[in-house]
């Protein structure tokens, strides 16, 4: 029988890793995104051409950001996924930023991970582990990207692993409050 994207937990606690659900593969142009009502991913936007995404994208099940959306992650690893796959990762680290879309702005941090079987970036415990050029470019990636989508994304820190779990910790208890208030 298989499980709801959205009932698996965010954390597993026996493996010591959490659950990103990739919904857009390293490489790809299609910007996918996880359809709650549907309970499927789906196809939301083409990048274009010469843009791609530089690494797995995805997000953390039975979390609620600021954005009103589940935790965004980049998961560094060797290879792409495909779309809905489920990669065990630890946290590194978070990109804390404000997107400004249609006059609002909302804090929408981008966490940052390793694949529990990466060997390429096996090395990364934490954010400071990053290459500073390689952080520079995920962070151009998504200032550019939403560019593209008419918003601003600005940059308004970097900060490691500890943080990067507390933001999800919050983001955790935000989706529990909201599946309360939904009953």
């Amino acid at each position: 029988m298989a499980v709801a994207l959205d009932q698996i937990p965010f954390f597993d606690a026996e493996n010591n890793y959490y659950n990103v659900i990739i919904e857009t593969p390293k490489g790809s142009r299609n910007k996918m995104a996880y359809d709650e009502k549907l309970g499927l991913i789906k196809l939301k936007g083409v990048l274009p051409v010469g843009a791609s995404f530089p690494y797995d994208f995805g997000f953390l099940p039975r979390t609620h950001g600021e954005d009103g959306d589940p935790v965004d992650v980049l998961v560094l690893m060797d290879e792409p996924v495909s779309p809905g796959c489920l990669v065990p990762a630890r946290l590194v680290g978070v990109i804390a930023a404000d997107q400004t879309e249609e006059g609002n702005t909302v804090r929408n941090d981008r966490l940052l991970a390793v694949s529990a079987i990466s060997r390429t970036h096996q090395h990364i415990q934490d954010i400071k582990d990053v290459d500073k050029r390689l952080l520079e470019e995920i962070e151009h990636f998504f200032k550019s990207y939403n560019v593209m989508r008419q918003a601003d994304f600005v940059v308004v820190g970097r900060y490691g692993a500890k943080k990067a779990q507390q933001l999800v910790t919050q983001a955790g208890k935000a989706f529990e409050k909201k599946q309360e208030q939904e009953k």
